[in-house]
């Protein structure tokens, strides 16, 4: 850190940072991190990462009292991904029988909620949902999604497509940071750095614009990528932020051995109901410590952190994790004007896009 910024100077973001606005160049975020709740709880938490594994344990003791469990004594959420995959496309006909069962009851469980968001005000007359997450990164994420968009389709109020989101989940949480500022602000430069906050994970990468290919930001790739599984370690909150700004050091070291020209700019998702002053007010339960507190404000803390980028003072905007995942989407969600992003992982992820006319973006 500069010797002459003070620790309060630290903590608070400057004019240069803070929270993305709601109107932003391609898209108004109509809402995010909606917050759908029954008598027994979180309407999202019967589709995320921990449902599809509960009504997995579900299906494997059934095939246990009628005989054995196909995945012997692991529990479903310590099964690698990788074993539950195999079984859908080789091996035992058993384990395939329970994967494909637990999918179908899951898809179902998506769909209601998917029903109970379709009546939201501001979700009303969405016309596609993109899905990704952690569980969309594999075949039966694939076919949970695919199955629920039927079921949807199956009942006549609810015109709408549901689709497996574009690029790798890990990836597109970073690549949609590109999608926070207008890309005018980006030439004659390559790269911009982005983060992605997860409930398990906290991934870093440099973004490649790839703008003479394509100005609306289509072409956009992870051109290098570091991950850190923070569940494992369970560190503190001043951790796991002095973990994130060495991660981000380096991955501008690496910019300079490459020639790579880094925009200064720093794009982060992070879950939870963001301040416009870049704090949390909400929904950040997952992650290390305390971070939906007033004081705490993550985009001045990084940028204080991170050195001069290209002879400027880095800006850091932040936005909802679903909300920049999202993103991604913009450059092939042009045909509708009305879309919504569900992000699949720890919890349940959500937000819902307006396409801005062409041009919109200038002011």
């Amino acid at each position: 850190m500069p010797a002459d910024r003070t620790a309060t100077q630290a903590n608070t973001p400057s004019n240069l940072g803070g929270h993305a606005p709601t109107r932003l160049p391609a898209v108004t975020v109509d809402t995010y991190n909606a917050e759908l709740r029954d008598p027994e709880g979180f309407v999202g938490d019967r589709a995320s990462k921990r449902a599809f594994q509960a009504i997995l344990d579900d299906w494997r003791d059934l095939a246990r009292h009628a005989g054995e469990d196909p995945f012997g004594e692991e529990p479903s959420e310590k099964l690698p991904k990788k074993k539950i995959e195999q079984a859908l496309t080789k091996g035992d006909p058993e384990a395939a029988a329970v994967v494909h069962s637990a999918i179908e009851e899951f898809a179902q469980e998506l769909a209601t909620v998917i029903r109970r968001f379709l009546r939201l005000k501001a979700w009303r007359d969405t016309q596609r949902i993109v899905v990704g997450g952690g569980l969309r990164a594999g075949r039966m994420g694939e076919l949970a999604i695919s199955r629920a968009g039927i079921l949807l389709r199956a009942e006549t109020s609810h015109d709408i497509a549901l689709t497996p989101i574009r690029h790798h989940p890990d990836e597109a949480g970073l690549i949609g940071a590109v999608h926070l500022s207008p890309a005018w602000i980006f030439r004659g430069h390559d790269a911009i750095l982005a983060v992605d906050i997860g409930g398990t994970n906290i991934r870093c990468g440099i973004v490649e614009l790839r703008l003479r290919q394509a100005e609306d930001l289509s072409e956009a790739r992870v051109a290098a990528f570091d991950l850190w599984r923070h569940r494992d370690e369970k560190p503190t909150r001043e951790d796991a932020v002095t973990r994130l700004g060495g991660m981000l050091e380096e991955l501008i070291r690496r910019a300079e051995r490459e020639g790579r020209r880094l925009a200064p700019f720093v794009g982060i998702g992070c879950p939870g109901l963001i301040e416009p002053d870049g704090s949390i007010d909400r929904g950040s339960q997952n992650l290390p410590g305390n971070w939906a507190s007033a004081d705490f404000h993550l985009p001045g803390r990084i940028q204080a952190m991170l050195p001069e980028i290209d002879g400027h003072e880095p800006m850091v905007l932040m936005h909802n994790d679903a909300v920049v995942q999202g993103l991604s989407e913009v450059p092939f969600q042009t045909d509708v004007e009305r879309w919504g992003v569900l992000t699949i992982g720890t919890g349940l992820g959500n937000a819902r896009f307006t396409n801005r006319k062409r041009g919109a973006d200038e002011d």
